[in-house]
């Protein structure tokens, strides 16, 4: 009875173990994922600056005789 309850108590302690583990784990995948919504949205504003600069520049060009 005392082997089970030690055996027990061991994979206990692992599941915590696991479980902290994984909320680690958890914590940096949710910090990667708002570092790369961040970056996702400093590029979607590059590129709508880089398009209202070359449609400006498209209005500029001389039209075709």
């Amino acid at each position: 009875m005392n082997a089970e309850l030690t055996a027990l108590e061991e994979k206990i302690e692992q599941v915590l173990a696991l479980v902290k583990q994984l909320r680690a784990e958890n914590d940096v995948l949710k910090n990667q994922l708002a570092t790369a919504d961040h970056e996702r949205l400093n590029l979607r504003a590059a590129m709508d600056t880089a398009r209202d600069r070359l449609a400006g520049l498209v209005e500029q060009l001389p039209e075709e005789a």
